[in-house]
């Protein structure tokens, strides 16, 4: 059993492409999906410690950021697929590629806060928010920006721009404003790669206080006419090109459309230890 850590993540749900989806998971996995979509996201958190350390020397503690492909078949619970991860330390990203055959990359995350003056509100807007019976979320003072940047050697690679909420109920009592604690499990499929053959599962169990949000918003990464225009051939087939379809298709998953987003805040999670189901791929 491994234990992490996070002091605080973001879960969002979003509802992604089948053909997106199908993409990243093995052919001998089946995809659970209804009117051309399955159930993806994404999972950025910042680790205080994991079972690798506490790595960020700026940030003094682990970034992460998941991007979930979809679900797969798996009777009775669909479990999930990622489509790629990018961590802050390079101890974390060799853990993850031959511990549990993660698609794990070394990232770069940048944050910064930006002000947004709030919107004036009217008189019926004030009576709707007394009663309670208004809707409309409540107009944030400020927001955070992450910059993700997955890193290549010398060289980085925009990946995406992630403009996190505020929270969606309006702030009461510091306990109920932290949400309920709730404990679950997240069940996933990992392996099948070049750095872990195996196909493998395991189950994150985790323990957190949680509350809705509104779903962040992103950015597509900013591009140079270098990469807009170039008459140079390219391989199809070559390991830079692939690695560069990957990234899009992984992009193309954080910018599907949200359902739902979570935040969650003192977490503990439990991380199981990967076990071997085969080769081939599990019986749907």
């Amino acid at each position: 059993m491994q234990v992490a850590a996070p002091a605080g993540a973001l879960y969002q749900v979003h509802l992604v492409r089948a053909k997106t989806a199908r993409e990243f998971i093995p052919k001998q996995l089946k995809l659970v999906e209804a009117f051309g979509y399955t159930l993806g996201g994404f999972f950025l958190a910042s680790y205080e410690d994991s079972p690798v350390g506490v790595f960020d020397e700026v940030a003094s503690h682990l970034q992460a950021l998941v991007v979930l492909a979809g679900l797969v078949q798996n009777f009775p619970t669909p479990y999930a697929w990622a489509a790629r991860v990018l961590v802050s330390n390079d101890d974390a990203c060799n853990h993850g590629r031959k511990e549990f055959g993660l698609p794990s990359q070394i990232g770069k995350f940048s944050k910064r806060m930006k002000a947004i003056p709030r919107q004036k509100k009217s008189k019926r807007s004030d009576f709707l928010d007394m009663t309670g019976l208004s809707t409309k979320l409540p107009d944030p003072k400020d927001y955070m920006d992450v910059l993700v940047n997955e890193i290549n050697g010398p060289s980085a690679t925009n990946l995406c721009n992630i403009t996190l909420g505020k929270p969606a109920t309006p702030r009461m009592k510091l306990d109920e404003w932290m949400g309920p604690k709730i404990k679950f499990s997240l069940p996933s499929f990992s392996g099948l790669t070049e750095y872990n053959p195996a196909l493998m599962t395991y189950s994150c169990d985790v323990e957190s206080r949680v509350r809705l949000v509104q779903p962040a918003k992103i950015a597509r990464p900013f591009l140079t006419r270098k990469h807009i225009d170039t008459d140079e051939y390219v391989d199809p087939n070559s390991t830079e090109e692939i690695l560069n379809n990957e990234r899009k298709l992984s992009i193309s998953v954080m910018l599907s459309k949200p359902v739902l987003a979570l935040e969650f805040n003192s977490m503990k999670m439990q991380v199981e230890a990967p076990e071997i189901v085969s080769h081939t791929g599990p019986t749907a």
